[in-house]
């Protein structure tokens, strides 16, 4: 039996050690999607996963696939072909699109979403206070690619990222790497290894030492409030 959260939402999360090996992360269950609950969650580095209609299940996967913020690769036929992208970027002017872009696009070996109607109110409320952020890649008005995520300190938890068009998932998290590392942050969340995540520059790293550089950095200044002005349609091109 895995542990049931309690009502408070501020109450303390198991310990990561008591997660479960199969499936690989499983902490606890239960609680709630408000955002004290969210922040308390990702200031310890654990996050909801659920399907839609079940039980909320919080997990803290060992090894943990993160990427540093210097080290985001793009191939470089991929980079030539951005010297004459006119696509542009923005920051947080349009997150619930995101979420919602990111909740039908398809993934592989996975069937439906798990970013349901209470997971999209729950993080649009954390963008609303602040704490949650979304980069966009736009065709003119067009959105063609995001990714979004949780920032606190100078942690940020990448959730999930699309691409309307192919590419654009790539150049939202390259823009979004090249904004946290101009920053001093130094990682990005991407939660579970996969080969195409490696592919981009994605490493794994040991729960307990994932643990332990968060702990660090979640207690460091960061930027609360909208992003909006760090990226005012600034040009594609300029990450070839």
């Amino acid at each position: 039996m895995i542990p049931i959260l309690p009502v408070d939402p501020h109450a303390p999360f198991p310990p990561l050690e008591r997660a479960l090996h199969e499936p690989n992360g499983l902490l606890c269950a239960g609680g709630d999607l408000s955002a004290p609950r969210l922040l308390n969650a990702y200031h310890h580095g654990i996050f909801p996963w659920f399907n839609p209609g079940e039980p909320i299940l919080w997990w803290s996967p060992d090894p943990r696939m993160v990427f540093r913020s210097d080290s985001v690769r793009l191939s470089s036929k991929f980079r030539r072909q951005l010297r004459h992208n006119t696509w542009t970027l923005r920051a947080d002017s349009a997150f619930a699109a995101v979420m919602r872009a990111c909740a039908i696009s398809p993934r592989p070996g996975q069937h439906g979403t798990w970013i349901g109607d209470d997971m999209l109110d729950a993080y649009v409320e954390l963008h609303r206070l602040g704490h949650a952020h979304s980069i966009e890649v736009f065709d003119g008005e067009r959105l063609v690619g995001g990714i979004y995520g949780v920032a606190i300190g100078r942690m940020f938890y990448g959730e999930s990222m699309f691409s309307g068009v192919s590419g654009g998932s790539k150049i939202a998290l390259a823009a979004l790497a090249r904004l946290l590392d101009s920053r001093g942050w130094p990682l990005i969340d991407a939660q579970v290894e996969s080969p195409h995540l490696r592919t981009l520059g994605a490493e794994t790293m040991p729960r307990e030492i994932f643990a332990r550089r968060i702990a660090t950095l979640v207690e460091q200044p960061g930027r609360i409030g909208s992003w909006c002005n760090d990226l005012p349609d600034l040009p594609v091109s300029g990450l070839s």
